[in-house]
């Protein structure tokens, strides 16, 4: 196995251009990465960073979790080390992954003649121990960190306990939903687009079981997308104007007419998604979060891309609005698969690079793609490939104890494209990057 070495170069803001030129000229007995400008708008950097990436010491962390996501054996810091570095990665464990060898070198020609890589690091030692997983390890290492409460019927929760159902928990799931089928708790209390969705785990359920009491929630959810009288209203309410409604009203909508027989669930799932569609459907064939601005959010269009095919999967064929969705499903594919980086992840704003590449968008783009490949939606050639780099990709940043490297937070619709670019990225446990890895690994399993 080729050591890996991470070159980094222009802490101080400035590359000599014979870093470059090495860096192409590596022999094949090693595997060289680079990252320079490492601080491009030369910034002031700390090391370990501190603050909230990527809003505080944003080049500091990009820095740092690259690293991470990298795991050399050896990094290897190029010229200038103006704000310790070096220093810090002898003390410090990276990010979670682990320890990495460091050394610095002047920035001139030849710089790498010579180097040596004496052991594997800490850092690579783990990540191969994380590539090495197979789906159904990685779904046993989840399980008892993520779907264990329903303190809400969101989504996020939700989707970790479909996850655990999907894998053999249905007993400890029904046990977690009982205080709603049972009424002891009302799962529309405060009904938002969340909790539309989050309905989704009774669905599974009713799939499972056929108990009326499930398909009753389901319906209850659903049924917020009808007047009193029973007709349909312009699209489910409380959708923000966000391409996240797509996921978060259509496929319950679906699953209600599925479960019901009432066509009148699938006519109004293709109602909401063509109202959503005017919304935010970007000419190029991305989605725009909200009409609010133009950025493509990451998990935004990944919102979107699940929505449509989880829809799909139920929604009959013959139905009107089922060749329209899967031609913009494919179109919303093909227009992400331009977007997905080498390293198999997709940004925080798809189609601007210097953002940072985001976890639960990734998860749930990947498993999209999936659903649409196996469903025969997608062309295997294309992106069988997609989906197994998007899928090391997750593993690589996801611990065996369920910590991730950047989730993006909770966003709502935001007003500038700097919004969505500075939006916190969390490491470490995450429920709804949980949820989203969890289910992308059982939807490998389980065909």
């Amino acid at each position: 196995m080729l050591p890996v070495i991470l070159v980094i170069a222009g802490l101080d803001g400035t590359v000599d251009p014979s870093v470059q030129r090495e860096v192409q000229r590596v022999p094949k007995t090693m595997a060289v990465t680079l990252i320079a400008p490492a601080n491009p708008a030369k910034e002031t950097l700390v090391f370990p960073p501190s603050g909230n990436a990527y809003k505080e010491n944003g080049a500091s962390h990009r820095v740092w979790r690259t690293i991470a996501a990298t795991a050399p054996d050896l990094v290897l810091i190029a010229g200038a080390d103006p704000y310790g570095l070096q220093q810090a990665l002898e003390r410090e464990s990276v990010a979670g992954v682990g320890r990495v060898a460091v050394r610095r070198v002047d920035a001139k020609s030849g710089f790498l003649r010579g180097i040596k890589v004496e052991a594997q690091s800490e850092a690579r030692l783990e990540m191969l121990r994380r590539l090495a997983r197979t789906p159904q390890h990685v779904a046993e290492q989840l399980q008892p960190v993520y779907g264990h409460d329903l303190n809400e019927a969101v989504y996020i929760p939700a989707f970790s306990l479909i996850a655990r159902l999907r894998t053999g928990h249905q007993a400890d799931v029904e046990r977690i939903v009982a205080p709603y089928v049972t009424g002891a708790k009302d799962s529309l209390a405060k009904a938002s687009s969340s909790h539309f969705s989050g309905h989704l785990v009774f669905a599974e359920l009713a799939e499972r079981t056929r108990k009326p009491e499930y398909i009753a929630r389901v319906k209850a959810a659903a049924d917020f997308a009808f007047t009193p009288d029973g007709q349909m209203k312009e699209s489910m309410p409380m959708h923000n104007q966000m391409s996240d409604s797509v996921f978060m009203g259509c496929p319950i909508l679906v699953k209600a007419g599925k479960l019901t027989g009432e066509a009148k669930y699938f006519d109004m799932a293709a109602k909401h998604y063509r109202f959503m569609k005017k919304l935010d459907a970007r000419p190029d064939g991305l989605w725009r979060h909200s009409p609010l601005d133009e950025a493509a959010w990451g998990r935004g269009d990944a919102f979107a891309l699940l929505g449509m095919v989880l829809a799909l999967a139920d929604l009959p064929a013959a139905h009107e609005g089922h060749a329209e969705i899967q031609s913009d499903y494919r179109s919303l594919a093909a227009a992400l698969a331009k977007h997905q980086d080498a390293s198999g992840m997709w940004r925080q704003v798809v189609d601007n690079p210097s953002s940072y590449l985001e976890f639960s968008a990734t998860a749930m783009i990947g498993r999209a793609m999936l659903i649409g490949l196996r469903k025969g939606w997608l062309p295997a050639k294309e992106y069988q490939p997609r989906i197994d780099r998007a899928w090391n990709a997750i593993k690589a940043r996801t611990s065996a104890k369920g910590e991730l490297i950047d989730v993006c937070e909770s966003t709502g619709a935001q007003k500038t494209l700097a919004d969505y670019l500075n939006r916190k990225a969390i490491l470490g446990a995450d429920p709804r990057g949980g949820a989203m890895v969890y289910l992308f690994a059982v939807e490998l399993i389980n065909p």
